[in-house]
């Protein structure tokens, strides 16, 4: 059947970022390790869709606590989430409250310790890490990561939508052409089986009298021509044996040069000569007039009567042969304009055409709100970049607050005198301390709500749908209808006991399958209902039953044809010396090849000095080649004819007396089965001949039963779509993208937290401090250090 190649390849390969997908699906699997709550969703639609009387709020409840645990991973996380947002804000508004009031490190003081310098190393390496490193690779780049890889799939899904809406009219488009070519081969099968009807399996017209009567005489004749070839031949080569022989008694020859190369050509004369000698076979003329009495007799009579026998066709029953022909006849014409009816009334054409207007009606659609989906992404994409941004602002400042600080930092330097690029180093730290705490809490509403519904999706549509356990959900009894055990064939053939699911349509179609086996389209039309050619053969075999025939004045073969063939069987044929004749053929015409020494007397002639010597064997070797090309050629054409005919000969002869009887045994039993059985053989071997001709139609009414099942209107652009849809689009696409952009999102506002601590305590040694210690070598016994109640000075709570 012919078909279309589809353009649309439904599957999605992300790339680099597939690492990134993996790593967020590992983290969801962590986060809900629950499988797809079937049962669970299945008692809540239905409790939502239908309700019930009695225990509404106890089922209720029992739906909800089970839904809570099945979505507690998601609960918590959320929580945790929130708690962040609501805190977060809190914590910041009462910092800043604090230092305002010159308390939580606000006071510009700063304690002078031992492990001062320790502790700046390890508040700087600590928040580099989180700051930098971990919410750098991990948060920021992941998150953009995420945004741009949706985006540039936005904008080639154009493309894969006009893949899959093409496939689609290919697949509308190309159904009725493969249609018409099934039910066109229906003429290659009728015109096959009345050929057959008119046909011959054997032509017994005294095929082997003949081939026997054309070898004898091929023999005779072939013998003929050799014996005068071979006679002419040998006479030419004495002459020409002569001539040169003459021409080496030359006295060119006595001189010394020439001596050698004259002997060697005298010496090789002997070879011009005949090897072959037909003169001596014995003819075979008496055979052949045996032969021709034979067929002077007319068996015509016995060779139509054999073939009526062949072909169980009498030909003096000329009505029975016309009855059967016609009635035959008749059940291919029946057939073929049923196939043509049941095509008719197929409403495949109004199908297809109302198909193909909401098709197209679709497309313009989606061709028209395409640039508006374009226009929204790019929306999204902007506020996912601004929030991108805001991360890399906070980094921004606290990049610059390590590089300032610990660029200008002096260790030499007392708190009170640091210099201007060390204390804007400790400013821009406390800055990004400051957009930390304005920016987190947006920044986890975001995360929460993607979180949640990109998880969910993840769980419940995409990771249900790439294991069937989506479609053995929808194909749930009576859940999306009360009333109907199977929602699709409830929808398509308004009847929902048919076993037809959602999971099933879409396997056959995703293994390229026919829709009329995907849809089990049989409940609307049935193939073999139309294709069963048994209720046009009834009436038929009714009609062979009831013949019959009367043969018994039909004499097969009298006794003057047995003699006949008797007298064939006797023609001698056997008593040819074909020994003889094998002999002589196997035997080369010439003793040498004439070409060869024609060739080898031109090279030695070559080898004589310039004359008229060389010349004049330069002439007896073209005169060698022409007795060769006109006389040995020929001879050998003649042989090889002989050659065939002898062997048949003695092929025939070996068992043409079996042979004979043979034929004379078989004829008689037929004569007998004539005489007694002659209507039931032809009624039986009519009906298995009957049984052949309706045997072509049942392989082609199999074969457009599998073609239809398999192959017409074959289905793989429906799943494609569903693929494209669900698959791509929104889990892909979508789903992979949005969960990768607040992992990475949410990652970066985690890390917030310890980099807020890092940066807080790192500042007050990057900053210039109003007040100081007082630090002495040995006042006091104190190593340098005075105590701080001594001087009145403060204790700030953060140091």
């Amino acid at each position: 059947v012919p078909s279309k190649t589809y353009d649309t390849g439904a599957y999605h390969e992300p790339g680099p970022i597939g690492i990134l997908f993996n790593t967020v699906h590992a983290f969801l699997c962590i986060v809900q390790p629950n499988s797809f709550p079937q049962a669970l969703n299945i008692s809540y639609l239905s409790f939502l869709c239908r309700g019930y009387r009695f225990g509404k709020s106890v089922i209720f409840r029992s739906l909800t606590f089970s839904a809570i645990y099945y979505e507690i991973g998601f609960i918590v996380s959320a929580a945790l989430g929130l708690l962040f947002i609501l805190l977060l804000p809190l914590v910041g508004l009462c910092f800043c409250m604090c230092r305002c009031c010159d308390n939580c490190g606000g006071e510009m003081h700063q304690r002078q310790k031992k492990n001062a310098d320790c502790q700046r190393s390890c508040f700087a390496t600590f928040l580099f890490v989180a700051s930098l490193i971990i919410r750098q690779v991990v948060g920021v780049l992941c998150a953009y990561a995420a945004n741009q890889h949706l985006t540039n799939q936005v904008r080639g899904a154009k493309k894969l939508v006009n893949s899959n809406f093409k496939d689609l009219k290919i697949f509308l488009n190309n159904t009725p052409a493969q249609i018409d070519y099934l039910v066109s081969q229906y003429n290659t099968t009728k015109d096959k089986a009345l050929s057959d009807l008119n046909s011959k399996y054997f032509d017994l017209k005294g095929v082997t009298i003949r081939e026997t009567k054309e070898a004898l005489e091929n023999v005779s004749i072939s013998v003929e021509v050799l014996q005068e070839g071979t006679e002419r031949l040998h006479a030419n080569l004495t002459d020409a044996k002569m001539h040169l022989n003459n021409t080496l008694s030359d006295s060119a020859c006595s001189v010394t040069q020439a001596a050698s190369t004259c002997n060697i050509i005298r010496n090789s004369l002997h070879q011009l000569d005949i090897n072959a000698n037909f003169s001596g076979l014995p003819g075979v003329s008496s055979q052949l007039a045996k032969v021709n009495d034979v067929l002077k007799i007319d068996l015509s009579s016995l060779i139509q009567k054999v073939c009526f026998l062949t072909d169980f066709f009498f030909y003096e029953s000329l009505t029975v042969q016309c009855l059967f022909f016609l009635d035959i006849k008749s059940v291919l014409e029946s057939i073929g304009s049923n196939i043509t009816t049941f095509t008719k009334t197929l409403p495949v054409q109004k199908i297809l055409a109302d198909l193909s207007v909401h098709l197209a009606q679709s497309e313009a659609y989606i061709q028209d709100y395409f640039p508006l989906v374009e226009q929204y992404d790019f929306y999204r994409w902007l506020g996912c970049l601004i929030l991108c941004c805001m991360v890399v602002l906070i980094l921004v400042f606290y990049c610059l607050g390590l590089l300032c600080g610990t660029c200008g930092y002096d260790k030499h330097a007392s708190p009170t005198t640091r210099g201007c690029i060390s204390n804007t180093g400790g400013n821009f730290l406390m800055a990004g301390v400051g957009f930390s705490f304005l920016f987190s809490w947006l920044l986890m509403i975001v995360v929460v709500l993607t979180f949640v519904a990109g998880g969910n999706v993840e769980k419940l549509v995409c990771e249900p749908f790439e294991d069937k356990t989506l479609f053995k959900f929808l194909d749930t009894p009576y859940l999306l209808n009360e009333h109907w055990k199977n929602f699709l064939s409830g929808i398509l053939f308004k009847n929902p006991d048919i076993d037809l699911t959602f999971e099933k349509v879409y396997s056959d179609c995703k293994e390229n399958k026919g829709i009329y086996t995907s849809l089990q389209l049989e409940y609307l039309f049935d193939i073999d209902e139309f294709l069963n050619i048994s209720m046009y053969t009834e009436d038929v075999e009714l009609k062979i039953e009831h013949i019959q025939i009367n043969l018994s004045k039909i004499i097969l073969l009298d006794e003057t044809g047995k003699q006949n063939l008797l007298d064939f069987s006797s023609s001698g044929i056997e008593g040819i010396n074909f020994a003889a004749y094998l002999t002589e053929i196997n035997k080369s015409v010439t003793k040498v090849d004439l070409l060869s020494f024609a060739n080898d007397l031109e090279a030695r002639a070559d080898q004589l000095p310039k004359g008229a010597l060389e010349n004049a064997l330069k002439g007896h070797a073209n005169n060698i080649r022409m007795i060769h090309n006109q006389q040995v050629v020929p001879l050998e054409q003649a042989m090889s004819t002989l050659n065939q005919s002898i062997r048949l000969l003695k092929r025939t002869s070996s068992e043409l007396m079996v042979k004979v009887k043979n034929v004379i045994g078989a004829v008689n039993a037929a004569q007998l089965l004539i005489n007694n059985n002659a209507s039931l053989v032809i009624v039986q071997e009519t009906k298995k001949y009957m049984d052949i001709i309706v045997g072509y139609f049942e392989q082609y009414i199999e074969w457009v039963k599998e073609s239809i099942a398999m192959e017409v209107a074959a289905c793989k652009p429906i799943a494609n779509v569903i693929d494209t849809a669900v698959d791509i689009f929104l889990c892909s696409y979508i789903t992979d993208s949005v969960n990768t952009f607040w992992f990475g999102l949410g990652g970066s506002s985690i890390f917030l937290i310890p980099a807020i601590i890092f940066a807080v305590k790192l500042s007050k040694y990057y900053r210039r401090m109003d007040t100081e210690d007082v630090y002495d070598d040995t006042e006091n016994g104190n190593n340098g250090y005075h105590k701080e109640h001594l001087y009145g000075i403060h204790n700030p709570v953060f140091t």
